[in-house]
């Protein structure tokens, strides 16, 4: 399939060298020297978003965010008639409806997980959208990402459905990465140390995260690069807070974690920068 794939980040960089081998990719990026890997495996490398998508079966976008979608694709009426859109950006509910309303092939494909198992092609996806025979079509295009976990990649009949189960995942992040800062204070303000309180936090609800993230408070790997940005998800927890009709107390200490990261310039650093810089 000819595919445009734009938005090469650090999670659209891994999804598109899911594709690039079986498919004919034409990829974009802001920053023109990210789109070199994929070039290396074979892609094509466009100067502007219109050139990507010219000639397209598929567009692909991978985003910072609904803002920079609708500066990209909705604002120049990007998207070609009858060219399907795949959106994997952290988006809203209420983004998801403009978008569909504004490109009738749209189709939500948001991923969880990371690097780490996007490289592996662990990640679940969510494939959402109301035109069935598209949504199947992304769903076979897609199923790279979670070609090592096939049971995870979940289509949905509203590209909205989508966006909520991304949501609900980074929230889990997102509260999760919270407590732990806080089981870390309170072992603290007793004199336990960050190792034990590690040892300790093993086989309780917040083990999850003690495993994927303790390696970058004991040292063992650094927060820069790292896996999942601060700055991303503050952005997905300010999404989480915009689309509930209802307190989220947790996130919204979460999100306070978070934004003291980015107000000490940690942003662009792995979100384990809570804990680590607590």
């Amino acid at each position: 399939m000819k595919i445009a794939f734009l938005g090469l980040g650090r999670m659209g960089t891994e999804l598109a060298l899911k594709l690039v081998d079986d498919h004919e990719l034409t990829v974009w990026n802001r920053t023109t020297s990210k789109t070199e890997p994929l070039v290396e495996r074979g892609a094509s490398a466009a100067a502007t978003p219109e050139e990507a998508v010219d000639g397209a079966e598929l567009a692909i976008t991978c985003l910072f965010g609904p803002d920079i979608v609708r500066e990209v694709v909705i604002e120049p009426g990007l998207i070609p008639d009858g060219v399907t859109w795949a959106d994997a950006t952290t988006i809203s509910p209420a983004d998801v409806a403009e978008f569909a309303d504004a490109v009738p092939g749209y189709v939500h494909t948001p991923v969880v997980g990371s690097l780490p198992p996007a490289r592996a092609g662990k990640l679940g996806v969510y494939v959402g959208g109301a035109d069935a025979s598209r949504r199947r079509s992304v769903a076979n295009v897609v199923a790279p990402w979670a070609a090592a976990n096939p049971e995870r990649l979940k289509e949905v009949d509203t590209a909205a459905g989508a966006a909520v189960g991304k949501l609900l995942a980074n929230l889990a992040l997102a509260v999760t990465i919270e407590g732990f800062k806080e089981a870390l204070l309170l072992g603290e303000s007793q004199g336990v140390t960050p190792e034990q309180v590690v040892d300790m936090l093993g086989s309780t609800g917040l083990e999850f995260i003690v495993n994927m993230k303790s390696p970058f408070l004991l040292g063992e790997r650094s927060t820069s690069p790292g896996d999942f940005t601060a700055d991303a998800i503050a952005k997905d927890a300010r999404l989480m807070l915009a689309s509930a009709d209802k307190d989220l107390p947790a996130v919204s200490a979460a999100l306070a974690s978070l934004e003291q990261q980015q107000e000490d310039g940690r942003g662009d650093e792995d979100f384990s920068t809570v804990v680590v810089n607590r």
